[in-house]
């Protein structure tokens, strides 16, 4: 099945835009909810990660304490690379048995580390980048989340820039001061050109 990679950094809407094309009738594969699924209470990345990172990183209901996990990561590069050994190799495993089990015109999967991960290309037909600038991202993100200006940035570096996304594009769907019809209306847009290279039926 045709496949679209959507991307974009933290706080773009890529999440908003989902949803969009769920509304169209196209098949969401999201890893993010994969990668909750997995650390979630007896999740299958669990037991690796209280063996491999310890037990201290797992909430008492058994999931993963995600608060303790990012401050770790954050401050330990040899830390965060031990949970992406356990947890990317899963997530991707389920990610493809979605992908391949999905039903409709083309399917849409939902990557926000996809330029960073490297052959996450390789999954998809074309990508797709939500984009916006970098105060819009701590914006938004600090109103969601909670976080400090501080704490957004550092996720923000840890991720390609802006630049690196755009260059990996190729759709780019603008995020920045739109409207919920106007976003709409451009993602409108994007299905129909999607359909077309999907070889499936447009709505017209």
């Amino acid at each position: 099945m045709f496949a679209v990679g959507l991307t974009g950094g933290i706080g773009s809407g890529k999440s908003t835009v989902a949803d969009l094309f769920a509304a169209r009738g196209v098949p969401i594969v999201d890893t993010d909810v994969i990668a909750h699924r997995i650390t979630g209470p007896q999740g299958q990345a669990m037991p690796a990660i209280a063996a491999k990172l310890g037990v201290q990183f797992v909430a008492p209901d058994g999931s993963l304490d995600r608060a303790a996990m990012r401050a770790q990561v954050f401050s330990d590069e040899t830390a965060r690379k031990r949970l992406e050994a356990i947890t990317h190799p899963l997530i991707r495993a389920e990610a493809a048995r979605e992908q391949q089990t999905a039903q409709g015109p083309y399917v849409l999967v939902v990557v926000p580390l996809l330029v960073e991960s490297g052959n996450w290309h390789t999954w998809v037909d074309r990508v797709l980048v939500v984009d916006c600038n970098e105060e819009t991202q701590i914006i938004r993100v600090q109103r969601r989340n909670g976080f400090t200006r501080d704490q957004v940035k550092a996720i923000i570096t840890r991720q390609a820039s802006r630049a690196e996304r755009l260059n990996a594009a190729d759709d780019v769907l603008l995020n920045e001061d739109a409207t919920a019809a106007t976003l709409a209306l451009r993602v409108e847009t994007l299905h129909q050109h999607y359909l077309l290279l999907a070889g499936g039926p447009s709505a017209d």
